[in-house]
């Protein structure tokens, strides 16, 4: 008698040029890490990221050859994702928390939002800005959430003028960081809601003539490789993507065997790594 191989879809979001995107490629790879030890195969499909109609119709979910679907994401479309529920295939969500009973492996972008703020305000910063993230995402919501928490929790001011959003994208990016450094009252530090943004905005103070960290501290967010190309070591939040790929895929796969107690939930932390981009404030004179 010959076993059937297992097999699982990764769903994956289309990321400005998706394949060389950091969060795609290191849940992948932790995706691949789990289906080399289950010996399953793995089908990856990008989907767009404003029409979800694929993950209903999408004619591989109507055989019998797939045992489950991980989510790398789902862009806040939970309308889409509960109809995709309604159809009775095993699945999993990662990246995402769900007050309601929905399979989900999420990192607490909320609390290492915090986090990289009270270490700036223990470092005596007051004018504190943000460059957020993508706002259709629940990763960007959380980490601009708890940048606002921070603030109110020191009891200082939120401005407006002090939030940008770069989407998680370079030229967005770049374009609200010329606005904060531009700025009449100039931030002393500013938390970006990843390091590929606060790379550009090192870049752009670095060509205003700006020194880091003695004029402007600098916080971003994953700990991605690329910065080890900075001309300066980034203060950023690591992220455990890679692992949350592969428990996302083992999970799944207990869950597909009905292994598991339904719904699953999961929270991974995020760690703080210190380096050089951020110090105290000057001394206003």
């Amino acid at each position: 008698m010959v076993t059937k191989a297992k097999a699982y879809a990764l769903i994956v979001p289309r990321f400005e040029d998706v394949l060389h995107s950091f969060y795609a490629s290191e849940i992948i790879k932790g995706v691949s890490l789990a289906a080399s030890h289950l010996k399953a195969d793995v089908l990856i499909h990008i989907t767009e990221r404003a029409r979800h109609e694929d993950w209903l119709n999408w004619p591989v979910l109507n055989s019998s050859y797939l045992d489950g679907v991980l989510f790398a994401d789902i862009d806040s479309d939970t309308a889409t994702l509960k109809k995709f529920i309604a159809k009775g295939i095993p699945y999993l969500v990662l990246n995402n928390a769900f007050d309601e009973p929905i399979n989900s492996i999420s990192i607490d972008n909320e609390k290492a939002a915090v986090e990289a703020m009270q270490y700036l305000v223990k470092l005596g910063h007051k004018k504190i800005a943000t460059i957020a993230g993508d706002l259709h995402t629940q990763s960007g919501k959380a980490r601009l959430k708890g940048y606002k928490e921070a603030l109110a929790k020191h009891k200082l001011p939120l401005k407006d003028e002090y939030i940008g959003v770069g989407g998680f994208l370079r030229t967005p990016a770049r374009a609200a960081a010329e606005k904060l450094l531009h700025l009449h009252q100039r931030p002393t530090a500013i938390f970006a809601a990843s390091d590929v943004m606060a790379l550009e905005l090192i870049d752009l103070a670095r060509k205003e003539g700006l020194s880091i960290p003695h004029d402007i501290s600098i916080i971003g967010f994953d700990d991605n490789p690329i910065a080890l190309y900075s001309s300066i070591g980034l203060t950023t939040v690591r992220q455990p993507i890679v692992e949350m790929g592969q428990l996302g895929l083992e999970t799944l796969d207990q869950i597909a065997q009905r292994k598991v107690k339904l719904p699953v939930k999961s929270t991974l932390p995020a760690k703080l790594v210190l380096r050089e981009s951020c110090t105290k404030p000057k001394k206003e004179k």
